[in-house]
């Protein structure tokens, strides 16, 4: 007779957890809420929106969204993805309560070794999107490539590579 296991739980309860562990990594950042930054999810990939503002527009002459602007939103997708994917490993091997999360209770962020940006054409006034994917992550250290488009994802606007060092894991 095989030992019993308890019945798995609802797929609500899980995309809650889940749900609430982002919100909970995303509100731990206040330039993330200032830029207006949001993240979706749908699965273990994450998707990040810079909503149109007039005060993220560097040059109101073309007009477009200003570099820095551009940068800050790469750089925060690469981290948030890398924290977010260390986050989901924790969450499913049962070592993260996600319930308990709160912004003075989240596992550190990675910190920027160096973060280069290739400007591929001006940000329009508009909606623009960005998803990151890591190409390596070890226990010290984390190499991203991220990109960005508005509306045609295969017509990027930017694109960055960055290298991170990554913070200690208990255990």
């Amino acid at each position: 007779m095989s030992p019993s296991r308890p019945p798995p739980e609802p797929v609500q309860v899980v995309k809650q957890r889940r749900d609430s562990a982002l919100r909970a990594l995303v509100a731990g950042v206040p330039y993330i809420q200032f830029l207006g930054i949001v993240f979706e999810r749908r699965g273990d990939e994450l998707t990040a929106v810079l909503p149109h503002d007039e005060k993220l527009i560097g040059n109101p002459a073309l007009p477009a969204i200003h570099g820095g602007v551009t940068a800050a939103f790469l750089e925060t997708t690469a981290i948030i993805e890398l924290s977010w994917s260390l986050m989901w490993e924790e969450m499913e091997a049962g070592r993260i309560d996600a319930t308990t999360l709160d912004p003075l209770h989240l596992p550190k962020l990675p910190k920027t070794i160096d973060f280069t940006v290739d400007y591929l054409r001006s940000g329009l006034p508009r909606d623009a999107y960005a998803r990151a994917r890591v190409n390596r992550s070890g226990r010290r250290y984390a190499s991203v490539h991220v990109e960005a488009w508005q509306d045609n994802r295969a017509r990027l606007f930017a694109q960055a590579t960055g290298h991170f060092l990554m913070p200690a894991r208990d255990g």
